[in-house]
C-alpha cells in the first residue's frame, strides 16, 4: 500500500508520529515474518520544500505532484485546538494550496483519510459533502456550524464514507493508521495493535466533556446551567425551556445544530458523567441513581451500560 501523509507548517507532531511510527512498526514486524517487500511505502509530502512541525521541527518533504501514484492520501491535524486559531490556520496561503491539491486527488480516485482537525481540510475540499464523517469531539460544534453538508457523528472514531475515512481526536490518528492496516492484512493490524499495547476504541463517546462543548454557545450553555441544577428531578423540555425563556422547539434546534443532538441526550451525557464521578468517589449506586433523577437503580444500569458498554461495578474496578 503506497500512503502519502500531507504535512503543513503547524502540523501537530503526535499525530504525524504516531502515523509515521505504526506503519514503520508494521513493516518491521512484517520482516519477521516473510521475505516479501515491506507493505508500506509511506512519504511526506507537501505544497512547501520544507515545513516546520507544531513544535519546532524542521521536515524536508517530496512535492505534492508525486501524490498520483498513492493508494492514499492521509491528512494529519495541525495543532489548532480553538474555533479562532483554525478559523485562521485554514485561511493561510500553503492551507487553501493542499485543499485544492485534495480536490484533485479525490476526483482522481485516490483514498482519502484524515484524523483529527486534519478531516477540516476534507471538509473545506468537500470531498465530505453529503457523506457521514467524525472529527475531534471538541470541534464537533464548530465543524457543524461551519459543513451543514457533512453528517456528523463525533460519537464514533472512525467513519468511512465514500470512499472516504475520518477519524476522531487526537490519538484518533492511531486508530486511522490500525484502520488503514486492516485494509492490508487483518493479522498484521492486531500483531501491532498487541505490539504497541493499542487499545480498540470504536467511540470517543465517553471521552466527550459535555462542559467543554456546551460553551460553544450562549444558550446551550445556559442549558447546561439549568440541566446540572436540575439533574436531580429529572429532564423536562418544557420546564428547561420556559426557565430560559425559548420555545421548547428554539431549544431543540439549537441543541441538534450546536451538539448534533437532542435537549434530552445532552441531558443523558450530564447524567452519565454525574454518575462517573460519583463513583469514583465511592457513592452507592442508590445514592447515585437519585443524583441524577432516576427512582431505581435499574434504569441508571441499564444508561451505562447502553451509553459506556460497562456497568458499575466495571468502573469501579477501572478506578482500583
Amino acid at each position: 500500500m503506497k500512503l502519502s501523509v500531507l504535512v503543513l507548517d503547524g502540523v501537530f507532531d503526535t499525530g504525524l508520529t504516531v502515523l509515521l511510527d505504526t506503519f514503520s512498526t508494521a513493516n518491521e514486524l512484517a520482516a519477521t515474518q516473510t521475505s516479501a517487500p515491506p507493505p508500506f511505502e509511506v512519504k511526506l509530502v507537501g505544497v512547501r520544500k520544507r515545513i516546520r512541525t507544531a513544535q519546532g521541527f524542521s521536515i524536508e518533504v517530496e512535492s505534492a505532484d508525486t501524490v498520483h501514484r498513492s493508494d492514499w492520501v492521509i491528512v494529519p491535524a495541525l495543532n489548532a485546538k480553538q474555533p479562532e486559531l483554525l478559523t485562521e490556520a485554514l485561511a493561510r496561503r500553503d492551507v487553501r494550496k493542499a485543499i485544492t491539491r485534495l480536490q484533485t486527488w479525490h476526483g482522481e480516485g485516490i483514498g482519502m483519510a484524515a484524523a483529527c482537525v486534519g478531516t477540516f481540510l476534507l471538509a473545506e475540499a468537500g470531498v465530505l459533502n453529503h457523506g457521514e464523517a467524525t472529527t475531534t469531539w471538541s470541534l464537533a460544534p464548530f465543524f457543524r456550524q461551519r459543513y451543514p453538508a457533512v453528517k456528523l457523528d463525533d460519537s464514533h472514531m472512525i467513519v468511512t464514507s465514500h470512499g472516504v475515512v475520518t477519524a476522531g481526536a487526537a490519538m484518533g490518528h492511531l486508530d486511522l493508521a490500525l484502520w488503514l492496516l486492516k485494509q492490508t492484512s487483518p493479522e498484521l493490524a492486531t500483531l501491532v495493535a498487541r505490539f504497541m499495547l493499542i487499545d480498540t476504541r470504536a467511540s470517543q463517546a465517553h471521552y466527550i466533556i459535555p462542559d467543554y462543548l456546551a460553551h460553544a454557545d450562549p444558550l446551550i450553555e445556559r442549558f447546561e446551567r439549568w440541566a446540572r441544577d436540575n439533574l436531580p428531578k429529572g429532564f423536562s423540555l418544557k420546564g428547561a425551556s420556559e426557565a430560559l425563556s425559548v420555545g421548547t422547539r428554539t431549544l431543540q434546534r439549537r441543541t441538534e445544530a450546536v451538539l448534533g443532538k437532542s435537549p434530552l441526550t445532552f441531558f443523558q451525557d450530564l447524567r452519565i458523567e454525574r454518575a462517573q464521578q460519583l463513583v469514583s468517589v465511592g457513592v452507592g449506586i442508590e445514592k447515585i441513581a437519585s443524583e441524577v433523577g432516576y427512582a431505581d437503580t435499574a434504569t441508571l444500569r441499564t444508561l451505562l451500560r447502553r451509553r459506556l458498554g460497562r456497568g458499575v461495578r466495571e468502573l469501579r474496578a477501572e478506578i482500583r
